[in-house]
């Protein structure tokens, strides 16, 4: 496998029973993912985005089929093994930011190491905030902030672990249209220091703004000239 190959995805499948219906949710998806590469997925509503950003996250499991992560085969690991890849690989980002109001910027970005139970590193957290554009905010509580600048704390949590993926959903939904065109540098910023970013979105804008745009339809990935969302 090449070495730069973050997120690897063969045959993948999800396949839910309903009733006497079998739901193919996600019918068999291939795709890689490389170190410092953006990417975006986007699909109608039931293609499968919502089922594959769970597997990828390590939220749930395959069906059938195979998921690497790091070169690691996460496909049947329980879930104390996916925790530890999703602590160790993966940073979230979300459309509802996901904060505590009456916390600092700071406290919020070290939430994820309390949890973790890893030591604090002061400096550390400090050099994130600059790197998402937020020095000087670290002691503002999370209510008193704009929207842009809590998705950038939101990064900034994120970022913490050291991810070498980002996946990100509907990262921009709440945003004003400059603030994601600047959400979407500081995305190209972090690509630049190898990390792969991953965006689920609607926002076909922001999806062409990414390296390369995954079109997912009913369960399956196809070409952008067979995507309903084009027509």
């Amino acid at each position: 496998m090449d070495n730069n190959i973050v997120l690897e995805a063969k045959e993948l499948k999800k396949h839910y029973t309903r009733g006497s219906e079998t739901v193919k949710a996600l019918d068999g998806v291939d795709f890689t993912i490389s170190q410092g590469e953006i990417v975006a997925i986007v699909g109608p509503s039931g293609s499968g985005k919502t089922t594959l950003m769970n597997l990828i996250s390590c939220l749930d499991t395959a069906t059938s089929g195979t998921l690497k992560i790091g070169g690691k085969d996460v496909t049947h690991f329980d879930e104390s093994q996916l925790i530890k890849i999703r602590r160790e690989y993966i940073g979230f980002i979300f459309q509802q930011f996901y904060l505590i109001p009456n916390l600092f910027a700071v406290e919020n970005v070290e939430l994820p190491l309390l949890f973790a139970k890893k030591p604090i590193h002061k400096d550390k957290i400090m050099e994130i905030l600059d790197l998402v554009g937020l020095k000087g905010h670290d002691r503002i509580p999370a209510y008193m902030l704009s929207g842009g600048d809590k998705q950038r704390i939101a990064i900034a949590r994120a970022l913490i672990n050291n991810p070498k993926v980002l996946i990100a959903d509907e990262p921009t939904g709440k945003l004003e249209i400059k603030v994601r065109d600047q959400l979407v540098e500081l995305f190209n910023q972090l690509a630049q220091k190898g990390i792969a970013i991953f965006i689920a979105t609607h926002d076909l804008e922001l999806a062409g703004m990414t390296q390369r745009i995954i079109h997912l339809q009913d369960g399956t990935i196809v070409p952008k000239e067979q995507s309903s969302l084009y027509h």
